[in-house]
C-alpha cells in the first residue's frame, strides 16, 4: 500500500482564539445516555480526527485537553454522528462545530474546508457499556456498542480555530505520544504508528496569518506545545 500524501504546515501559519464554553457531561451520565441512545437508535457512530502541523521540523498532533493539572484528560477533535449521517460529512461537521469560529461553526463553506481522507486509519470498537474499546471486535461480541473511526485531515496552509473556553489545544509531538499510553490513552498513543501510513511533506510559512476570531474570540494560548 502506496502511503498517503500530506502537507504539513508550521503551527505558526495559524490563529488561534477561544469561544463559549461547552462543558461534558457527567461520566455517569453519559453512560446513561449512551444505553438510551443504543436502544433508540442501535450501535454508537463517532469519528476522531488527527490534524497534523509541523513545530521544529517535527510533526505535531492538535489534541484538546480538557481538566486541571490533578485531573487531565487528552483526546481528538471529533465527537458522536447522527442517526444516517455519513463519515465525512459527520467529520466536517464535527470539526467545525469544535474548531470553528462562532459565526461560521454552522456554515457549509467552512466545513468544506475540512479535507478529509475517505480511508480511514483506525477503527476501535466498544464491546459493551464500559469504558474499555479495543482495535478489534473480541471475538464473542456479536452486537458492539460504539465504532470509532479515525480519519487524517489535511489543513489548508493557514485557518483560524476557535476553542471552547473550558478547553486547551495542544500540539503535541509524535514522539512524545509513542509509547505512552498512561498518559493520553491507548488510542491516541497509537497515533506515531497510523503516522507511518502518511509521506509528510513540510510546506512553508504564509507572510500574513488570519486575525484571531471575532467578536467572541480572546487572542488563546492555544499554540502551546510538547507534552502538556
Amino acid at each position: 500500500m502506496n502511503p498517503l500524501p500530506i502537507a504539513i504546515h508550521p503551527i505558526d501559519n495559524y490563529t488561534f482564539g477561544s469561544k463559549a464554553a461547552k462543558h461534558d457531561k457527567d461520566a455517569t451520565v453519559r453512560a446513561l445516555r449512551m444505553k438510551e441512545k443504543y436502544r433508540a437508535e442501535g450501535m454508537r457512530r463517532t469519528v476522531e480526527c488527527v490534524l497534523l502541523v509541523a513545530n521544529h521540523g517535527h510533526p505535531h498532533v492538535l489534541l484538546l485537553q480538557i481538566g486541571g493539572p490533578n485531573d487531565v484528560s487528552f483526546r481528538l477533535p471529533g465527537g458522536r454522528l447522527r442517526p444516517g449521517e455519513g463519515d465525512l460529512e459527520g467529520v466536517r461537521r464535527k470539526l467545525s462545530t469544535k474548531l470553528a469560529p462562532p459565526h461560521e461553526q454552522d456554515v457549509d463553506v467552512h466545513h468544506a474546508r475540512w479535507q478529509v481522507d475517505e480511508n480511514a486509519l483506525a477503527v476501535w470498537w466498544r464491546p459493551n457499556f464500559e469504558p474499555h474499546m479495543y482495535p478489534y471486535v473480541p471475538a464473542h461480541v456479536t452486537k458492539p456498542k460504539e465504532c470509532r473511526k479515525v480519519f487524517a485531515i489535511r489543513l489548508p496552509e493557514k485557518m483560524v480555530f476557535a476553542v471552547p473556553g473550558n478547553l486547551k489545544l495542544l500540539a503535541v509531538p509524535l514522539f512524545d505520544l509513542f509509547d505512552n499510553a498512561a498518559r493520553y490513552g491507548p488510542l491516541i498513543s497509537s497515533i506515531p504508528h497510523l503516522a507511518s501510513r502518511l509521506e509528510f511533506t513540510y510546506a512553508g510559512s504564509v507572510a500574513n496569518p488570519l486575525p484571531p476570531p471575532d467578536p467572541d474570540g480572546d487572542e488563546a494560548a492555544a499554540g502551546d506545545t510538547g507534552g502538556a
